[in-house]
């Protein structure tokens, strides 16, 4: 009975996480990137642009408005049973985020046009982690064993036995393609 109710919410979840891969797949336009979006007020469309930046949940880990360009912080990747985080653009990116570390980063760049609006490029890169060694150690030696009196060693947990190191895997076009649709849908009302 357990295993069945597991089962009905793992098909349910499977289920609309296709129906949101299906709402987030490729456009069926492709962009230019970077691509001309209109705007008149540099402030407002620069608090606008930051705001859609926050809605793909990338922390802003440096905007400078001179020179054009918002850089955010490292964000990981979404799985199946995370619909509500738009940064995996379809299935395959979903599964991938399932079943292995995966991590991304933007660099939104903006460039006033002489004619009016803006030049606005995304460049998202994916990173797939590459663990040197095991990535984590047995609990037997964190927990408490009857048969020792009780020793407080701290060393016990260890961890993972060698740092993380990640892998590139390059641009993520399809979630470069969903952002700046997503920015030109702000700025065409």
């Amino acid at each position: 009975m357990h295993a069945a109710r597991i089962l009905v919410l793992f098909a349910v979840a499977f289920a609309f996480s296709g129906c949101v891969a299906a709402r987030q797949s490729h456009p069926s336009i492709v962009t230019a990137n970077p691509a001309i979006v209109p705007g008149n007020n540099s402030e407002v469309f620069w608090e606008r642009l930051v705001s859609v930046v926050n809605d793909y949940y990338f922390p802003v880990a440096r905007e400078n408005r001179l020179n054009g360009i918002i850089e955010t912080g490292y964000k990981t990747g979404a799985g199946i049973l995370e619909p509500w985080h738009p940064d995996a653009v379809g299935l395959e990116n979903r599964l991938e985020g399932t079943f292995q570390s995966v991590r991304r980063r933007a660099v939104i760049t903006v460039r006033p046009r002489p004619s009016g609006g803006y030049l606005v490029g995304v460049e998202v890169l994916k990173e797939l982690e590459n663990l040197a060694g095991l990535a984590a150690g047995s609990p037997g030696g964190a927990t408490f064993q009857d048969s020792r009196p009780l020793q407080r060693d701290l060393t016990a947990v260890v961890g993972q036995s060698a740092p993380s190191g990640w892998s590139s895997k390059g641009r993520d076009v399809a979630l470069e393609q969903h952002m700046l649709a997503r920015i030109r849908a702000e700025f065409s009302g």
